[in-house]
C-alpha cells in the first residue's frame, strides 16, 4: 500500500509529497521533503500507524531541498538512503549545496528549508540505473531519469511510479508544468525519460508536487507539449540577451494565465507558484539555451 504525506509546505497542502510504502520487511519512505516541513512528515508517518524511527529505507528522486532536505534526519536514525551516484557526495558533504541555496534564499532559508546535515557514507547507498532492491513482497527498481536534474532517479514498483520531478508538477490533477530549475536542465535528456517512463506499462504515477494520476499516456504527452513551449517561449529573450530580471516577471505572467486558462483558481496559482516558482525556470531555461549555444 502506498500512503501519501502531505507535508504542507508554507502551510499550503498539495505542494510537496513524500509516500510512504507498507512491505513485508516494514515501511519505506520515498521523498523526506525539506527539513522545514519534518515535523508535518513526523505527525504524517504517525497518520498512517508507523513511527519515523520505523522508518529504516529511504529513497531519493534527487537532492534538491524540497525532495531531500530532511533526508539527514533518517541517516542520524541509522536509515540507509538511496541516492543518485551524482547526488551522493552533496549529501555526504552538504556545505556546497546549502551555501548555494544561502546565496538565492538569503534569510527565507530556514522558513523554506530549514537545516541539511552531513549523512555518514555508510548510510547512503549509490544506485546505478536498474538497480532493483528486494522488500519481500515489493520489489523497488530506481531507473536514471535526468532532463530535470542530472542526479534524477524514478523508483518503479510493478506497475507503479514514484516520479520524483521528472513527470512534472500536477496540483489537484490540474495542468501539468514542467519544473525548470537551473543548473541541469536538458530538454534532450527529459524527453528521453519521458519515452521510458512511458515504455514501463504502469497504472499509477505519484507525483511528489503532487498526488497520484492513472492518465498516463495523456499525463506525459502534455507534459512534453509544456516543457517545449516553455523552452521555445525562453529561446528568443535569451537570444534577446534580455536582463534576467526582465524577462522573469514576463515568463511569471504567461506560465499564470496558462493556468488560469486552465481553469485553476488563485489559490490553486499560489500552490504551483510554491512547487515550483516561475522565476526557477526563468533561470534554468536560461542557462539551458546558454549551454546549447556554446
Amino acid at each position: 500500500m502506498i500512503h501519501t504525506l502531505d507535508l504542507g509546505f508554507l502551510h499550503q497542502e498539495s505542494t510537496i509529497a513524500s509516500y510512504l510504502v507498507e512491505t513485508e520487511q516494514g515501511p519505506i519512505l520515498f521523498e523526506t521533503g525539506p527539513h522545514s516541513t519534518y515535523p508535518k512528515l513526523k505527525s504524517e508517518i504517525e497518520r498512517v500507524g508507523f513511527q519515523v524511527e520505523d522508518i529504516k529505507h529511504v529513497f531519493l528522486t534527487h537532492i534538491h531541498l524540497d525532495h531531500a532536505g530532511a533526508a539527514w534526519v533518517f541517516g542520524d536514525m541509522g536509515a540507509t538512503i538511496y541516492v543518485h551516484p551524482l547526488g551522493l557526495r552533496h549529501l555526504a558533504s552538504p556545505e556546497k549545496l546549502m551555501s548555494s541555496a544561502k546565496r538565492i534564499y538569503l534569510d527565507k532559508m530556514d522558513e523554506l528549508w530549514g537545516q541539511m546535515n552531513p549523512i555518514k557514507e555508510e548510510n547512503l547507498i549509490a544506485c546505478e540505473d536498474k538497480l532493483t532492491i528486494d522488500f519481500g513482497n515489493i520489489k523497488v527498481v530506481g531507473w536514471h531519469t535526468p532532463g530535470h536534474a542530472v542526479h534524477h532517479i524514478a523508483w518503479q514498483m510493478g506497475d507503479k511510479l514514484i516520479s520524483g520531478d521528472v513527470a512534472g508538477v500536477r496540483i489537484n490533477l490540474g495542468f501539468i508544468v514542467p519544473p525548470c530549475p537551473p543548473p541541469d536542465i536538458n530538454i534532450e535528456d527529459w524527453k528521453n525519460s519521458i519515452q521510458l517512463i512511458r515504455k514501463m506499462d504502469l497504472t499509477e504515477i505519484y507525483l511528489t508536487h503532487f498526488g497520484k494520476i492513472t492518465d498516463i499516456e495523456n499525463h506525459l504527452t502534455r507534459l512534453e507539449n509544456i516543457l517545449l513551449d516553455w523552452a521555445n517561449w525562453m529561446k528568443p529573450h535569451f537570444d534577446a540577451d534580455a536582463d534576467l530580471a526582465e524577462i522573469t516577471p514576463l515568463f511569471a505572467n504567461y506560465a499564470a494565465q496558462q493556468l488560469r486558462d486552465f481553469g485553476v483558481d488563485e489559490k490553486g496559482i499560489a500552490q504551483y507558484e510554491a512547487a515550483n516558482p516561475a522565476w526557477m525556470s526563468v533561470a534554468g531555461l536560461m542557462r539551458y539555451w546558454k549551454k546549447k549555444q556554446s
